[in-house]
Formats: C-alpha cells, sequence, structure tokens
C-alpha cells in the first residue's frame, strides 16, 4: 500500500474523532429517532470530502478507487441508543472530560467504536493500491434489532468479504457470539369453578411443556458457542382465586448457537411440545468466525485475545464473515453516567488500522 503524503497522524485523527464523540453524546438519538445523528455524520463525511448515501438513518460511503475485483471489508457500528436510566448521576447528553475519561450516553455503546472506525476510514480512502476495498456504515436501530437499520441497508453494499463490526470488546476479538430468538407459547384449557372437579386446568397442561423447555438438550454442542439455552422468562394465567384458569402463556428465551439456524431450533421446539407457538422473529442467528481467518490471526499477532461474546449485535444480520471488536467495556453499557476513556479511542483507532494493515483475503 502506498500511504499518501496528505495522510492524518493518529494524534490528528483521534482529536477530531474525539470531537466527534462530543456531538453525538449532545444531540440524543435513541432507537428510530436518530435523524439528527445521522445528519451530524453524514455532514462530517461530506466535509471530508466522502460521498455519502443514506437511507434513513443509515449512511455509508464506499472507499476510493473501490475496485470490484478486490475484497470488500465493512466497517460497521451503530449511532442509536437506548434511553438514559434514572439512576443517572450526570447529564447523560452533557460530553463531561473528567480523569481521562469522556463521559455521557453512547459514549461507550458503540460512540467510541464508532468514531474510531470513521477515522480508521478516513485514514486509508487516499492509500493508494489497497489489497482491499472499505465500506463505511454507521447504522440505526442497532438497539432494538430493528428492521430499519444495518438489514435494510446490507443489499445496497455488494458482496462483503468480511465485517467489522465495532462494539466494546476492549479492543478483544469477539470471535462468536450466541444469536436471539423469543417464542410465545399459549396452552388453552378450559374454564370451570375452582371448588367442583369442573374444567381444564391451563396451567397444569403448561408444565409439560415448561419442563420440556427447562430440561431439553438440543443434540449438537457448539466448539466456541456450547450449548443453546432456553429460559422460560414469562408465565401469565388466571383471573381469579376461584376460577381454573382456561389459558396460560409463557415466553421463552432463547440464545442459538452458530451449530443451529433458528429456523431448526424452532422446528424442533413445535415437534416436541403440544402448546401453541408463535415466534416473534428468527433473524438474529449466531456467528462465529474460524480462528484461521487472516483477521483473527492478525488480531492474535498484534497480541489480541479472542473469546465467545455473550451479548447479540448487529453481526446476527450478516450473512458472512464478521468479528466484533471495539473500543470500551461491554460491562459499562446501558449503566449510569456511562463513559469511555480518551485512551481508549486513541487505541482503538492505532488497533484497526493496524488490524488492516497488510491484511489479505486472497
Amino acid at each position: 500500500m502506498t500511504i499518501s503524503k496528505h495522510q492524518r497522524s493518529i494524534e490528528q485523527l483521534t482529536t477530531e474523532a474525539i470531537q466527534l464523540l462530543k456531538k453525538l453524546i449532545s444531540t440524543p438519538s435513541f432507537s428510530k429517532e436518530e435523524n439528527q445523528t445521522a445528519d451530524l455524520i453524514e455532514n462530517y463525511l461530506q466535509s471530508n470530502n466522502i460521498k455519502t448515501f443514506r437511507q434513513i438513518n443509515n449512511i455509508w460511503a464506499f472507499s476510493e478507487n473501490f475496485d470490484n475485483q478486490l475484497p470488500t471489508i465493512l466497517l460497521n457500528s451503530h449511532h442509536d441508543t437506548v434511553k438514559p436510566n434514572r439512576s443517572y448521576t450526570l447529564d447523560p447528553f452533557s460530553p463531561i472530560e473528567q480523569d481521562g475519561k469522556l463521559y455521557g450516553l453512547g459514549s461507550n455503546d458503540a460512540g467510541g467504536a464508532l468514531v474510531s472506525l470513521i477515522a480508521t476510514f478516513l485514514y486509508y480512502n487516499q492509500v493508494e493500491n489497497k489489497p482491499f476495498n472499505l465500506i463505511i456504515a454507521p447504522t440505526a436501530e442497532e438497539e432494538i434489532s430493528g428492521s430499519d437499520g444495518v438489514e435494510l441497508v446490507l443489499p445496497q453494499f455488494g458482496k462483503i468479504d468480511l465485517a467489522i463490526v465495532g462494539e466494546p470488546t476492549q479492543m478483544q476479538l469477539a470471535v462468536a457470539e450466541k444469536g436471539l430468538m423469543v417464542v410465545d407459547c399459549t396452552v388453552k384449557g378450559r374454564a370451570g369453578h375452582a371448588a367442583r372437579n369442573e374444567g381444564e386446568n391451563a396451567i397444569y397442561k403448561a408444565l409439560k411443556d415448561i419442563d420440556w423447555f427447562r430440561n431439553y438438550k438440543f443434540p449438537r454442542i457448539s466448539e466456541m458457542l456450547g450449548e443453546v439455552k432456553m429460559t422460560v422468562t414469562i408465565i401469565n394465567a388466571g383471573s381469579q382465586h376461584n376460577v381454573v384458569p382456561d389459558i396460560c402463556t409463557f415466553t421463552v428465551d432463547i440464545r442459538p448457537t452458530d451449530i443451529y439456524k433458528n429456523a431448526e431450533i424452532l422446528d424442533v421446539i413445535k415437534q416436541n411440545v403440544g402448546c401453541e407457538v408463535k415466534e416473534r422473529s428468527i433473524r438474529l442467528n449466531a456467528s462465529s468466525i474460524p480462528l484461521s481467518h487472516p483477521i483473527v490471526q492478525q488480531g492474535i499477532r498484534l497480541g489480541r485475545q479472542h473469546y465467545c461474546s455473550p451479548t447479540t449485535s448487529d453481526q446476527a444480520l450478516m450473512p458472512f464473515d464478521s468479528i466484533k471488536i471495539g473500543p470500551g467495556d461491554s460491562a459499562r453499557s446501558h449503566t449510569a453516567d456511562e463513559y469511555i476513556y480518551l485512551d481508549e479511542v486513541r487505541e482503538g483507532i492505532m488497533l484497526y488500522i493496524k488490524l488492516l494493515d497488510g491484511l489479505k483475503l486472497k
């Protein structure tokens, strides 16, 4: 690769990234309400002479001299946030610097990763003779796994060979993550008076199916993610103490592994329970990338550890190789007085650049 004489330094990129992050923190961007942060990101990229594209609140851009003969790497993170919880002691929309930290809603999840990926895209955009193309895609609705986020715009990108998904992982390599599927179950009985031997108790009928969810073990076990996990998390039945309930509903949280597609798991459930089963969605599949993949090996050479992530991200919507890595700490996500260390942003930019330096996918 040939570095342009106009290439910005890590220090300059870091300064600009932190300034952008402060603007993003100052701008509310709850899921489905990200139009203002989309405007900010779009304007920032355009101010750097980047041609942008937009669909609803998703922004993307292609690197210069895009060559369809080369592999393409997607740099993706999200600019939506959850709503601040009641335990905040600081203004969630005030970017406060203190003791090397930058406080503010979305600073850690996933603003730090987002601005670091944007900086990485700018760094490589003018590099000549790259062995890959880059697409930068700040997207919406990740926090709610919404249909108008990255899933909406993936068809606009063409063939993707690898995605780097920016989430707070302390710049370690999340090489796999479990998926998510939620099913709602309904058991029907027949109402009657509790004092007499009347009716058919829907709660008692539900116990058999609940016990199946509790004890069933899917036979195939993932080397990376272990067993598929199913947990009954909500149950509702009955209207008053002396009426045998005629309906019992319960909800099951299911965490699939990369060994099963969600549709396969759903088929097994329906074959084994007697209740009516209605899935909320089967979109969020598990993901994994081989440890032999060049991006993983590059990370290992840089001293990064690899692990399996317990949290779900937009990786679940990507039907191609992807890795999750970014500055910040997942343990801080969705907590009161969220923050990221300023040094973490600098490290994120530096390591993203090093991950791509000399990377060959073909």
